[in-house]
């Protein structure tokens, strides 16, 4: 039975009664009784949709609509909200709450056949126990006007946190080297031993960056030409940065370019909540990680 027909008995019960109004629609009463009994507890879970949804619009619109139901969900549970995964994944679509989705990516990277490569230390086990111990990184572009900028980046592969980037208009090796500069610098110096995993591209591949990774006591490692599986984790970074922070964006200014780039690397790292960490953030897993230790030591 239709509630809007429940409602039209509701309205016009004091004119025609309940007996007739019924008899006509070809209503039970019984049902219609029932229907009263329970509306207070029907407008009670009305009432506390609307809120669920009001928050999940929130979440969605502070993450700049990047947001999907994972991360959602994942985000009001830390906010001490019980809620159902399934509840949200419900509740998102029918209200027009959609999280943003890309298309794929072009390959860019320009291999540098005639320098050695470095050997594949990864072998596409993109895991780490330890922070430091294993980092990867990639180069990507991003267009503004009618030029370019590009971003070099640094992750560290067991909390996913980018320890180091470098943005400029060209891509010629230094480009690599300030990124991996930063990580450094982020680590206190302390990084003797952590292997860096690229592509071939010809800036990883180039003698000024072997000497910055020697010099730190940085071990390099190389995928295969043209295999975007050997370096997932750098290739799913910026899938993410283009979905969430490029993607229908038309960017004319670089210096606004690099303002929204940094911003969005921040909050990578410091609020947006990753699915492979637990739904925790970067920084989040990390200090975990820091603390554990440091109660390991102290037992």
């Amino acid at each position: 039975m239709s509630p809007h027909r429940w409602d039209f008995i509701s309205e016009n019960r004091a004119d025609f009664g309940v007996q007739r109004i019924c008899r006509v629609l070809g209503a039970s009463r019984a049902d219609y009784y029932r229907h009263l009994a329970t509306e207070q507890d029907r407008a009670g879970r009305q009432a506390e949709e609307k809120r669920t949804v009001s928050e999940i619009r929130a979440i969605h619109a502070e993450h700049q609509g990047a947001y999907g139901a994972p991360r959602v969900h994942a985000e009001l549970r830390a906010r001490g909200r019980r809620i159902n995964r399934k509840r949200v994944t419900r509740l998102m679509p029918i209200n027009h709450i959609v999280g943003r989705h890309l298309r794929k990516k072009k390959r860019t990277t320009i291999a540098d056949r005639t320098a050695p490569p470095a050997p594949d230390l990864v072998m596409r086990d993109f895991t780490a126990d330890a922070l430091n111990t294993r980092w990867c990184g990639d180069i990507t572009y991003i267009a503004v006007g009618a030029t370019w900028l590009y971003l070099a980046t640094v992750i560290d592969i067991c909390s996913r946190r980018v320890v180091g980037w470098s943005i400029a208009d060209h891509m010629r090796t230094s480009l690599v080297t300030d990124a991996i500069e930063m990580a450094v610098a982020t680590r206190g110096g302390r990084v003797r031993g952590v292997v860096f995993h690229t592509d071939r591209g010809a800036q990883y591949s180039a003698a000024a960056f072997a000497e910055v990774c020697r010099r730190h006591g940085i071990r390099r490692s190389m995928g295969r030409i043209g295999s975007s599986y050997d370096n997932a984790l750098a290739e799913s970074f910026f899938q993410g940065l283009k979905r969430e922070l490029l993607h229908g964006r038309r960017w004319t200014s670089k210096a606004q370019t690099r303002l929204e780039l940094f911003r969005w690397l921040s909050y990578y790292n410091r609020r947006r909540r990753h699915s492979a960490l637990g739904y925790l953030t970067p920084a989040e897993f990390g200090q975990q990680l820091i603390t554990s230790r440091t109660l390991s030591l102290v037992a």
